[in-house]
């Protein structure tokens, strides 16, 4: 895995000489890479108010945050703070824009590519059901503990590839995708609460979210068994479904994807290489 980038920004100081108090630059650490698919980690005094491309941040009573950049984050973004009697201090940030490699997969049954319109209102729903899970704001702190693999196996596909399917070019894919044989185990690569348990999706077949916390989800797709049930907390390396070959695939794997709210990130970029503690 790429190595990350740590940024360290802490501004103790006035601002310039003769400066008010009110005109310092607040504190802030940031950690995590300026570059699309990357979800960072900062930390300012807490009760500040956050900003992250005009969205305001939750912020944890130590003041820890995190926000994502999406796979096709333009190539600037805005972050601001505001401490309290405070003005607003605001920083723009280039963002590395990424290149992504094109997957071909052929062989997938043709009403799996092109569904056929009877299937239209199964598919809107189901997206509803994605988004809804994806929307959740919750105060749980395990996303700012590590990260673990939630499956062992060979990478055979990864974040932001643009998919052709049958020869026609599809929706990028956001996930990881680790091969195991259906049955292997799937554990949760972090703590959190199950969002959404859905046995069968038509794209995604076995479908299970994990809510880890201010805007940021672990979705894992194609699974032939789940073990949880929503609204259930699990604990980081709790075994919570089975790999499977449901939906739309051409074997069996783990689809892991993370979310920060509807941005699409970079799942390696939390876990170590495979094989690695």
């Amino acid at each position: 895995m790429r190595a990350r980038l740590v940024l360290l920004c802490l501004a103790l100081l006035a601002a310039a000489s003769g400066a008010s108090a009110q005109d310092a630059t607040p504190p802030l650490s940031l950690k995590g890479e300026w570059r699309q698919g990357s979800l960072l980690f900062g930390q300012t005094t807490p009760g500040a108010e956050v900003h992250f491309n005009g969205r305001r941040l939750r912020l944890s009573p130590e003041g820890r945050f995190v926000f994502g950049l999406d796979r096709d984050e333009p190539a600037e973004a805005s972050l601001s703070i505001r401490l309290p009697g405070a003005p607003e201090w605001l920083t723009r940030y280039p963002v590395a824009q990424r290149e992504y490699q094109i997957q071909r997969l052929n062989g997938l049954p043709p009403k799996q590519v092109n569904p056929e319109p009877a299937m239209e209102a199964r598919i809107a729903a189901e997206a509803a059901q994605n988004r809804k899970a994806r929307a959740r704001d919750s105060d749980y702190a395990s996303v700012f503990a590590p990260f673990a693999w939630p499956a062992k196996g060979a990478i055979t596909g990864v974040f932001g590839s643009q998919r052709i399917l049958n020869g026609e070019p599809k929706q990028p894919h956001y996930g990881v995708d680790v091969a195991g044989p259906v049955g292997a185990p799937v554990v949760a690569p972090a703590d959190g609460v199950v969002s959404l348990a859905n046995p069968d999706m038509f794209f995604s077949g076995g479908t299970l979210y994990l809510d880890h916390g201010y805007g940021v989800s672990s979705a894992f797709l194609h699974l032939s068994k789940i073990l949880v049930k929503e609204g259930q907390p699990v604990k980081r390396g709790e075994k919570i479904a089975l790999i499977g070959k449901t939906g739309r695939v051409t074997g069996a794997h783990l689809d892991w994807r993370v979310n920060w709210f509807e941005s699409r990130v970079d799942a390696q970029q939390l876990v170590p290489p495979q094989g690695k503690p």
